[in-house]
Order: C-alpha cells, then structure tokens, then sequence
C-alpha cells in the first residue's frame, strides 16, 4: 500500500487543479434547522506546488454558486451574503502540511471570503490516481459570520456552513 510519505516523495514539483474533474460544495442548515441548503460552486481554479513543504491555492468564483433556486441563488450572490459585486472571489491559500496517517493529512490554510482572512485547518485524503492525476478530498465546517456572511432573515439560516471539495490536480 502506498503511504502519504511515498505520495509526497513521488509527487514534488508544480501541480494545476483540473475543474472539469473537481468539485465544491456547501450545505448550511436553514428553516430554523429544519431544512438543509446545498449547493455548488461551478467557476474555480488553482495550483500547488508539492516540495520540502505543501503550498497551493485554490480560487472559487462566488458568483457561480448554484443551489437550484435562482431567486435563493441571487440573494446569496448579493451583499446580504457574498457580495460577489465587491467580492468576487473566495481564496484558500495552503500553507502547510502534516500527515496524519497512511493517507490523509491536515492542510494549514487561509480562508478569504468577503475580504475577511481566517486560518483553518483542512483534513483531506490524497490519493494518486491510475493516470497520475493527484486527488484531494476533504472540507471543513467554518462560522459564516466570522467572514461577515451574515444575512439572516428572521433567524432562518445557521451560522455554520459545511464546505467538502474534491480536486483533482495534474502535473503543471
């Protein structure tokens, strides 16, 4: 079996995410818990370079988010929530990396989404696929206010959003 030490020996060098191969999605809990949101960003890219450390970045456009209702869609994509006009962008920029077992690690990152940086910690799995490609899996659970997300109506939508990606990264 190959082990995360034997992935990151044999993958150094500089590596550009494939978005028609990838994924990023949301859930949030909304209807006072009662109901659940999900939906997916369409629009990213990114690249990261595997050396004596692990660095990479990770570009989501907000204004491709899809949730399957355009009227909820459009209220996301206003300053009520994104502000995609003001904040185009949501950045996870990595700055580091710890195995933590056989195939999965913590990844040190920064999370900017409407302006606001915050540090967070990633788990994901790594996995070398048959044609090379790097599969990396993994989210988080992070408190949109703490990046001024704050739209609400009456009480309605959670403040803890899940975010999971699965991205696949080719030899740059």
């Amino acid at each position: 079996m190959t082990t995360l030490p034997d992935i990151l020996v044999n993958t150094t060098g500089s590596w550009t995410l494939a978005p028609d191969r990838s994924s990023v999605t949301f859930r949030n809990k909304t209807g006072w818990g009662l109901a659940t949101v999900t939906g997916e960003f369409s629009e990213f890219s990114g690249d990261g370079v595997v050396g004596e450390t692990v660095t990479g970045r990770v570009v989501v456009r907000a204004t491709s988010l899809h949730t399957g209702i355009t009227k909820r869609d459009n209220h996301l994509r206003s300053a009520d929530f994104f502000d995609v006009d003001t904040h185009p962008d949501i950045v996870v920029a990595v700055t580091g990396f710890e195995a933590a077992d056989a195939d999965s690690a913590r990844l040190r990152a920064t999370l900017t989404v409407r302006g606001t940086s915050r540090p967070i910690e990633l788990p994901v799995t790594v996995q070398i696929l048959d044609d090379g490609a790097a599969r990396v899996s993994g989210g988080c659970t992070v408190d949109r206010r703490e990046f001024g997300v704050s739209g609400n109506m009456l009480g309605m939508v959670g403040p803890k959003t899940d975010i999971s990606a699965d991205l696949m990264f080719t030899r740059a």
